[in-house]
């Protein structure tokens, strides 16, 4: 199987300030022909820099992909890179020149004279025409292996990949992919359950990936064609649902919110939520998925204590005596909100999301999560970590509460 490298370029790029999606796009391209990507990197705009690794890269893979460094400025190396990586010097392609001078005209522009310099290429290299800007690509081989200059742009690069790259590409065999995803099992817990499905050298290969409690389960199959490399994800995701039960909720871009609402819209339900310490972070993940309101029907943040008692009925005296992060509270605000909202079920969170506010009773990181049903209310005691940031606390306390609701209307799950 061939291996690639995708270098990406720009400071913009290694200083954090813009995020580079080419490369995740261009691996997944590639894996998709049977190309397989072994290493991402990311250059500042330095010359010298940019040679050696171009030269390194292109003696120890049979691809290299660039993107970046194409544009007019100064600071746009890309061209001069290649050129001394592969031992030559730059010359003006024709073609390019004028098709960059059209992009002006029809836009009824003078090309300033700057652009000039997106024309040229190497001496021994072929530029790639852009149908979507004015940066030709450039096509040019290093020590015997073949390199694809891209523009940085997302669009331009993508279409240039589509119409001047992939066709040359050799197709070798299909890599497939898969996630499978979870939650309410810790990574290390559900890595033990799926541990010999993680062995190096396995076909598929398994990993995992863990955010706010979400955990993915990847599933890389390597096959001669895509019915065989789908006969094999089947296969090692029916095997990891059997392990993982009823904390997998979906596949692939699937959301957790969005299984919540699918799985209400199948039994006919709908959704309410009293927020206090999420701040209405449980109604914007619900409201994200397109169709929301065919089972949410929408909630109140009652933040402070007078809207729990004015909005939800929470009695003074419950708020008096148990404080507003409690068990009761919590049961009271979820309680309230289905009367008053109307929801076959009503979700309420009150907690200490911090950074202070913390006792030793009561610490930074505790939330009460309640669910009212037909079947009644149940309340959830959360401890999500004193040192967790408080945007980390409202995030899994948010996932959590939803969690719950999906986790209820499975008869056979453990709650």
């Amino acid at each position: 199987m061939q291996q690639a490298f995708i270098l990406s370029i720009g400071t913009e790029l290694a200083l954090g300030q813009t995020v580079d999606t080419n490369a995740a796009w261009l691996a997944r391209e590639l894996a998709a022909i049977g190309i397989r990507t072994t290493r991402h990197a990311t250059l500042a705009d330095e010359l010298p820099l940019i040679v050696d690794v171009l030269k390194q890269t292109a003696a120890e893979h049979d691809l290299v992909l660039v993107t970046g460094g194409l544009g007019p400025t100064a600071d746009d190396l890309t061209r001069t890179a290649l050129a001394e990586a592969a031992g030559t010097d730059l010359v003006e392609d024709p073609d390019s020149l004028a098709r960059i001078r059209a992009f002006f005209a029809e836009r009824q522009r003078e090309m300033p004279a700057r652009n000039s310099v997106q024309a040229l290429r190497p001496r021994t290299g072929r530029s790639l025409p852009n149908d979507c800007g004015t940066a030709p690509g450039v096509h040019v081989r290093i020590g015997g292996t073949p390199v694809y200059s891209l523009p940085g742009v997302p669009r331009e690069m993508r279409a240039m990949f589509e119409a001047q790259v992939r066709p040359h590409l050799p197709v070798g065999r299909v890599i497939r992919s898969r996630i499978l995803r979870s939650f309410g099992l810790g990574e290390s817990d559900l890595g033990d359950r799926i541990r010999d499905l993680m062995q190096r050298g396995r076909n598929p290969e398994v990993g995992t990936t863990a955010a706010y409690a979400l955990v993915g389960v990847r599933i890389n199959a390597t096959a001669e064609t895509a019915p065989e490399a789908d006969a094999l994800l089947d296969r090692s995701e029916a095997e990891i649902r059997a392990r993982l039960g009823d904390y997998v909720y979906g596949r692939d871009g699937e959301t957790l919110p969005g299984a919540v609402l699918a799985m209400l819209a199948t039994r006919g339900e709908t959704l309410v939520t009293a927020e206090s310490c999420t701040g209405g972070l449980v109604g914007e993940m619900l409201t994200d998925v397109p169709g929301s309101s065919r089972g949410y029907r929408g909630g109140v943040v009652t933040y402070a204590n007078a809207l729990k008692e004015s909005l939800l009925d929470v009695p003074r005296d419950t708020l008096d005596t148990h404080g507003a992060v409690s068990e009761e509270v919590a049961r009271a605000m979820a309680d309230g909100a289905r009367r008053i909202l109307g929801g076959t079920w009503a979700l309420a969170t009150t907690g200490v999301a911090g950074p202070s506010g913390g006792t030793t009773d009561k610490p930074v990181g505790l939330v009460y999560i309640g669910l009212a049903g037909p079947d009644g209310t149940t309340v959830r005691r959360c401890l999500f970590g004193s040192d967790a940031t408080r945007a980390a606390i409202r995030q899994r306390a948010a996932l959590t509460a939803l969690n719950l609701v999906r986790r209820r209307c499975l008869p056979s799950a453990e709650d």
